[in-house]
């Protein structure tokens, strides 16, 4: 869900191929913003299937945990208005937030409203005060819709399987009724993995969120095939291991392997690692400027590593 701090992610790109990468740091808003359209009109984002509707997702979004809890200010805002016009400009669609997340909920709707963009993104959502009982979890999914602006939530999610027992019965009744498109659950805790694996095997869910990185691999002997098996999307948060891997990598060329698979920087590296796993539907980094937002969806170009070139990575990161 979060984006890795910016010195980190600053080192990141830099080392990925030296000086392309390095330039790409250098340039302007505006022109980061034009080269982002061009690619809109070029090659396509690689997309994958949700498999309860066969619907089709970009395999990069957007998560905005912490960068998006800003205040009103033109200043605090602009470069995630930015950001988020570019983003569905470019063909990216799914967006993730959370009541939890501060002020992000109400600062992606005010900008997706003026932006005008809604009927071109994926918006994704949680409610997690369903642990006080069904009404606290009511009222809260009732801002949520005020808050993001819109009469329907692409995607509602149970946050960190908070309150299940109440609110997913409700999200069965909203999805009915049309205003929810699909219903989900969450985690971003190892601990809650058991209880995860019992929803999905006992419920149908359109989505599973989870915690899931080239040196957070669990998720592949437990969540993930069992999310294939049971048909269900997957959305991953934390795809850059709270920023660990880019201090694993730092100092440390993308090998030559590598670049043929079209990576050129370490963020793209661990996301391509990331969405090329046949269960993982869309992995949603924390992207906060326009510069990460390049980086990023570079991922989902090109061509997706094979088992073996998977396998080449993990041995990779499990070497430096």
């Amino acid at each position: 869900m979060q984006q890795p701090s910016s010195p980190a992610r600053r080192r990141a790109i830099q080392f990925g191929l030296g000086l392309g990468a390095g330039l790409a740091l250098a340039r302007s808003p505006l022109a980061i913003a034009e080269s982002l359209a061009e690619a809109a009109s070029g090659s396509g984002l690689i997309q994958k299937a949700i498999p309860s509707t066969g619907e089709l997702l970009p395999v990069i979004g957007i998560g905005t945990a912490r960068r998006y809890d800003v205040g009103e200010s033109d200043y605090e805002r602009a470069p995630l208005r930015e950001v988020l016009d570019a983003f569905a400009r470019m063909g990216g669609r799914l967006v993730d937030t959370a009541p939890s997340y501060g002020r992000a909920e109400a600062v992606v709707g005010d900008l997706v409203a003026s932006l005008g963009n809604r009927d071109r993104l994926f918006l994704a959502t949680k409610v997690g005060a369903g642990r006080d009982g069904r009404e606290a979890g009511l009222a809260e999914m009732a801002r949520s819709f005020e808050r993001l602006r819109t009469p329907r939530i692409d995607l509602l999610q149970i946050h960190n399987l908070a309150g299940v027992e109440h609110m997913l019965p409700v999200l069965r009744e909203w999805k009915q009724e049309g205003r929810i498109r699909y219903l989900g659950v969450s985690t971003s805790f190892k601990p809650q993995y058991e209880e995860l694996e019992r929803l999905m095997r006992s419920e149908a869910l359109d989505f599973v969120q989870i915690d899931y990185a080239i040196d957070n691999r669990e998720a592949e002997e437990r969540i993930l095939p069992l999310a294939a098996e049971r048909g269900m999307a997957v959305l991953v948060n934390l795809p850059f291991g709270r920023g660990r891997v880019f201090e694993a990598f730092r100092g440390h060329r993308i090998p030559d392997w590598a670049t043929e698979l079209g990576i050129a920087s370490w963020a793209q590296f661990v996301l391509k690692y990331v969405v090329s796993h046949p269960a993982v539907t869309c992995a949603i980094p924390g992207t906060a400027t326009l510069r990460y937002l390049e980086d990023n969806l570079a991922a989902a170009r090109g061509q997706l590593p094979d088992a073996a070139a998977r396998r080449r990575m993990v041995a990779l990161i499990e070497a430096v």
